[in-house]
């Protein structure tokens, strides 16, 4: 991947003093990990079958506040002729997050054009992972023969979604349910529904994991006997000491704890690596079993 990081005179991001981005390479495929920013959300939506006293002891004990800033990752992935976009952040339609939404600026002082993109993944259609795409303009400036993968399931699924054992505060239900259906109405066109597993471009494959959403999906990379996976909204910041928490935004929350779990216990074997959407830019890192729990690991950075 070409990777421009010399700051650029009068580009929205050269005076950041914050890294936004992280290149990578799984054997020949190149990856590069990309802050969307950061949107603050309180702890207890993210820990809703947990008592107070639980939660604060877990905060505290990491020296954070009960509302503190979540990061938003997304991946950009070249492999085999195609440059493929996992999820697309929050962009800027919302009020209430100024600091998220920075994936267009920051596509651009890395040196990629949205022109540039052949393929699009989504991992599911919550507002923080399709958001980027429905900004002014962005349509316009995407191809024309763009692919945008999402599993039949999501898709199916937001037709007319089900809340009810979600524990979300009004009104992002209904803002959750807007957008969805304003992107799927927008880029019908361009959907490439898939069923279970499908292979975007050579050694990145997308697959359904459900729980979070009927539909969402994982992103696995493999090539060269390296392995990188994308895991969306599957694990958040408490998940491994507490896979068994529940996330308010979960539509099936013990389903999403069996996905965790299984998915941990995948990468502790493999020692593959990991990035998520919400853990801590840039999330690179690999899973370690510990006790009855896991353990992340963050990777060193190479620089």
């Amino acid at each position: 991947m070409s990777v421009d990081n010399t700051p650029h005179r009068g580009k929205p991001a050269s005076d950041e003093l914050v890294p936004s981005r992280y290149a990578l390479r799984i054997g020949e495929i190149d990856v590069l990990v990309i802050s969307d920013g950061v949107l603050p959300l309180p702890f207890a939506t993210m820990a809703t079958n947990v008592e107070p006293a639980v939660r604060t002891a877990w905060l505290d004990n990491l020296f954070l506040p009960d509302k503190f800033d979540w990061a938003l990752n997304v991946i950009v992935v070249r492999s085999g002729g195609r440059t493929i976009l996992v999820d697309s952040g929050l962009g800027k339609e919302f009020s209430g997050f100024p600091r998220a939404g920075q994936l267009a600026l920051r596509l651009e002082a890395a040196g990629i054009d949205l022109a540039d993109l052949t393929d699009v993944v989504l991992t599911h259609l919550h507002m923080d992972h399709i958001g980027g795409l429905l900004g002014d303009g962005i349509r316009e400036r995407l191809r024309p023969d763009l692919r945008i993968h999402v599993a039949a399931a999501e898709v199916n699924f937001w037709a007319a979604p089900d809340f009810s054992r979600t524990t979300m505060p009004s009104p992002i239900p209904d803002v959750l349910r807007a957008t969805a259906q304003r992107f799927l109405k927008e880029y019908h066109s361009l959907l490439r529904p898939f069923e279970e597993e499908h292979e975007v471009a050579a050694g990145v494959v997308v697959r359904r994991t459900g729980g979070h959403t009927p539909g969402h999906s994982v992103v696995r990379l493999a090539s060269g006997g390296e392995r990188l996976t994308f895991a969306g909204d599957a694990v958040f910041p408490v998940s491994f000491e507490h896979p068994e928490w529940h996330n308010g935004f979960e539509h099936d929350p013990e389903a999403s704890v069996n996905v965790r779990i299984r998915l941990f216990r995948e990468l502790s074997a493999t020692r593959e690596l990991l990035v998520a959407t919400h853990l801590s830019f840039p999330s690179v890192g690999r899973v370690a079993v510990d006790g009855d729990a896991f353990r992340f690991v963050p990777a060193s950075w190479d620089y």
